[in-house]
């Protein structure tokens, strides 16, 4: 009984259909297109998030400073792949120290801040395997068997048993990986030194770095995959890039900086975190589709990084199995859109193709559904596919 629906020509940004289409309207994970043109604006397409080992203030300890990468691995068995690896840094940091040998492993997270959940979470996201502890240095989005996370993945819609404390986990996979064989007695928390032009083994001095994948392919990722950690990571890296603190709190309040400088209408937009997971946030579904305009008219070319990872009807993503449906048919490898779901919300926003070449980009937010999960999904679908039956062929 509440549904608001926005939809527009992507060419030429003339809104065609509004029902409810500037009442601010739990989005659910499509929050995640948000974040996603945000970030790529603030940080640039080929940025890369960097992870840094400097020396410690006694001789052999090592500081690993977390720079938010949440793609880090341990080794080539990452989950993600292409990301930058624990081991790679390791191999570094033994080349730095020469005769010395490694003592100790301080972990430093300190670049993020504030609670590592969002208060607004669902009390079962920090165990339900599709949220973890947001934390600046973390590996395989905090993931417990990262092996086993990428074998399951299809068949558990990415959910995956998360560590609750995926910096210090981090912390010892990195000191087994420099031979240290003392356990937990041997990784702490802190900070690193002040590098002021430090060299060689000296305190703050630098012993490696590893760098993530580009950003482009983080957002990729992040929306194909609907990956609330990434999100997240993403979200902090907005507040980092505008002065910001790393926080849920910065996050939203750069990401709301940034789609204002864009142009957009900011005050149709109040979020909690990055991902959507949080029912506080809010947007409405003509700032939805004005964001996609936005990115696909061409005036921001940086944007057009995007749709890259939006999953594509009846064939890939969280898409994969909708518009099979004679009802839904028309909409199947012509609407490329995100999701978002969480009990009693449903959303779908992203772009069509109509019958006769038309590209119109469409929002459709519910946050009142009462019934089954595929009939919600169906009655939203057919929404787009008769949308993809436009024109006048």
């Amino acid at each position: 009984d509440r549904v608001h629906v926005s939809v527009a020509d992507v060419s030429t940004g003339q809104a065609l259909y509004g029902s409810g289409q500037d009442t601010p309207t739990v989005p659910a994970s499509v929050t995640k297109l948000a974040t996603g043109v945000a970030v790529l604006a603030a940080r640039g397409p080929a940025y890369r998030i960097p992870t840094r080992a400097v020396a410690g203030a006694n001789p052999g300890e090592v500081v690993l400073v977390g720079g938010g990468d949440p793609t880090l691995a341990v080794d080539k068995n990452g989950f993600y792949p292409g990301a930058a690896r624990l081991d790679d840094l390791a191999a570094q940091v033994r080349d730095a120290l020469g005769g010395t040998a490694p003592t100790k492993v301080i972990v430093d997270s300190s670049l993020f801040s504030g609670p590592v959940f969002e208060p607004g979470w669902d009390a079962d996201i920090p165990t339900g395997g599709f949220g973890a502890a947001i934390t600046a240095l973390m590996t395989d989005g905090a993931r417990k068997n990262a092996a086993e996370a990428r074998r399951t993945a299809e068949e558990t819609n990415h959910a995956a048993e998360r560590v609750p404390q995926p910096d210090l986990t981090a912390g010892r996979q990195f000191a087994k990986l420099l031979g240290l064989t003392g356990g937990a007695a041997q990784v702490s928390r802190g900070t690193a030194p002040a590098a002021s032009g430090a060299t060689g083994t000296a305190p703050g001095a630098e012993l490696g770095t590893v760098e993530s994948l580009p950003m482009i392919r983080l957002v990729d990722i992040m929306i194909s995959d609907s990956d609330n950690v990434i999100a997240e990571a993403m979200a902090r890296q907005v507040a980092l890039a505008k002065g910001k603190p790393g926080s849920f709190v910065g996050g939203a309040a750069a990401t709301d900086q940034v789609l204002g400088e864009l142009g957009l209408p900011a005050g149709e937009i109040s979020l909690a975190d990055g991902s959507g997971l949080s029912r506080t946030n809010r947007i409405s579904p003509s700032l939805l589709t004005d964001l996609i305009t936005l990115a696909g008219n061409g005036s921001h070319p940086e944007l057009a990084a995007i749709f890259g990872g939006l999953p594509v009807g009846g064939w890939s993503g969280t898409l994969d199995e909708r518009y099979r449906a004679a009802a839904t048919r028309a909409g199947a490898g012509v609407v490329r859109a995100k999701t978002g779901t969480l009990s009693g919300v449903n959303a779908i926003a992203g772009t069509v193709t109509t019958a006769d070449g038309r590209l119109l980009t469409f929002a459709v937010l519910t946050d009142r559904t009462q019934g089954s999960l595929d009939e919600t999904r169906a009655a939203l679908d057919r929404i787009s596919s008769a949308l993809a039956g436009c024109g006048c062929r």
